[in-house]
């Protein structure tokens, strides 16, 4: 592929925008944040007044969007980008939503006769940047096939998750594990101080026995044991509460629709939902630590 659209390019679509660049990849790009479009446009992407206009004249068309109504206006309402790309394009949208309106906008496309894949990713800010994403991907083996070499030069691990929509409910899980955890950890270090227990202490013994996870060894919540941590950096976010309260709030609404069972999802929603509601949206997702032990917040 040698020209692609890029609509979307703020914390996370900037940087995935830059390494198609960096890779020889010619962007069309759009954003409604003027800061946003400029940092790319400046790395050397063609600014465009539309999202429509992005999606002509290009191979594939890539979307980074903050939500599932944003992601049906941008495809499917008036001068969207189904109405103006061209017979073959390959359309990609990384946004993390719901399931059934992936589907949905999927359906759409191929209505159109236009393959689509869904692909949200896994790895933060900092993944984007590094180009060490790893992309959830769903859809038809025919779409992944196309689309995987332009995936690969903007992530590390690029998965085939299965048809329409799984690559979203790969994302969805994945995410309601990772944010019970956090609540976990901070749980569990929140009491340690309690007891006397030092922080260091507590991650030497827990790292490497049976309380290990991603959430301990490479994200711990606190300060002092993983230097590349949000906590050593005043919780500036890699992932921000805001994110994981939207991200938490899909993996609840999707198992209440299924029928699945998941009681921690619930307790650990309405905690995100309340660090969010405390004015703390724009911090890292660990800084939930900081609620559960009563300290106090950072400036933002």
């Amino acid at each position: 592929m040698k020209t692609v659209g890029f609509i979307g390019v703020g914390n996370m679509g900037g940087p995935m925008a830059r390494n198609l660049l960096k890779a020889g990849i010619k962007l069309k790009a759009f954003d409604p944040a003027e800061s946003a479009l400029a940092a790319v446009v400046k790395a050397g992407a063609e600014r465009v007044g539309a999202p429509a206009d992005a999606a002509k004249g290009v191979d594939a068309v890539v979307t980074m969007l903050p939500a599932g109504p944003h992601v049906s206006d941008v495809y499917g309402g008036k001068g969207g980008v189904l109405a103006a790309v061209s017979p073959g394009t390959l359309l990609i949208d990384s946004s993390t939503i719901d399931v059934e309106t992936a589907r949905a906008t999927t359906a759409k496309a191929r209505e159109r006769g236009l393959e689509m894949l869904d692909a949200p990713v896994s790895g933060g800010v900092g993944g984007a940047e590094a180009g060490t994403l790893t992309f959830m991907v769903g859809g038809s083996a025919e779409a992944f096939r196309r689309g995987e070499p332009l995936l690969q030069k903007m992530g590390k691990t690029i998965i085939h998750a299965g048809g329409p929509g799984n690559g979203q409910a790969a994302k969805i899980c994945n995410n309601m594990i990772l944010g019970i955890s956090m609540v976990a950890v901070s749980e569990g270090f929140a009491l340690a101080e309690r007891l006397g227990l030092d922080a260091q202490t507590l991650f030497n013994i827990s790292s490497k026995s049976s309380g290990q996870c991603w959430s301990m060894t490479t994200y711990c919540p606190v300060p002092g044991p993983v230097p590349t941590s949000p906590a050593n950096r005043g919780y500036q976010p890699g992932f921000t509460a805001a994110m994981m309260a939207k991200d938490m709030k899909l993996a609840l609404q999707a198992s209440q629709a299924n029928g699945a069972t998941a009681p921690l999802c619930g307790v650990a929603a309405s905690l995100y939902d309340l660090l969010c509601k405390s004015g703390q949206s724009g911090l890292d997702f660990s800084s939930i630590v900081l609620m559960l032990t009563g300290k106090s917040f950072p400036k933002q």
